[in-house]
């Protein structure tokens, strides 16, 4: 949420294979994260959390430890590579456990894409748009997509080609001004009316 203290954004990894082409464009995103003042940024990597299928069995405190991190945020960047035409089965596991009501209802999702593919991840993302908008989330637009994403990165994460660097730097900025034109306002409003009735 939009506190005092700043603005919290999320990025989540839709990839656990090693070395994924997911986590090196979300590191981009991180490293520009880093670089603005009033935003925590935060960094889920689903590798390292232990979430059930959907009605496998009890809430695990992985799963406890997703939600409210996610419930905690202002905002969320989303970032899958495209498998068999469609969005990860980890970013679909990750969004079964953000809950029914979803813990993304109501926040700003902005989505990064990349593929092998020359059409980049086109499809994943129009999937994981739908997905995000039936569970209520406010999904930005300007996705960005990457394709042929195994020539843009090397072996070390590094971006060899500076336009796509700046297309997937790009999401922060987006995101971030969404967040300070319409979200941090409407925060600001219930906060003073709820300080204007607890004065009365």
């Amino acid at each position: 949420m939009a506190t005092e203290s700043g603005i919290r954004i999320a990025v989540i990894n839709g990839s656990v294979r090693p070395g994924n082409y997911t986590g090196k464009a979300a590191a981009l995103v991180m490293d520009e994260l880093s670089k603005i003042d009033d935003v925590t940024a935060q960094f889920i990597d689903p590798a390292s959390l232990d979430l059930p299928a959907p009605g496998a069995g009890p809430i695990s405190e992985s799963m406890k430890k997703l939600k409210d991190d996610v419930a905690g945020a202002t905002g969320i960047i989303l970032a899958t590579p495209e498998y068999h035409g469609s969005f990860s089965s980890v970013m679909k596991l990750v969004i079964e456990n953000l809950g029914f009501p979803s813990v993304l209802s109501g926040k700003p999702v902005a989505l990064l894409g990349v593929a092998a593919g020359a059409i980049g991840a086109v499809k994943s993302l129009e999937h994981l748009r739908s997905v995000c908008s039936h569970i209520g989330a406010i999904v930005l637009p300007g996705p960005v997509s990457v394709a042929n994403v195994q020539r843009v990165f090397d072996e070390d994460g590094q971006c060899l080609d500076e336009k796509i660097e700046g297309r997937i730097r790009g999401i922060v900025g987006n995101l971030r001004d969404y967040i300070v034109r319409s979200v941090c306002p409407k925060y600001a409003l219930e906060r003073f009316v709820r300080e204007g009735a607890s004065a009365d």
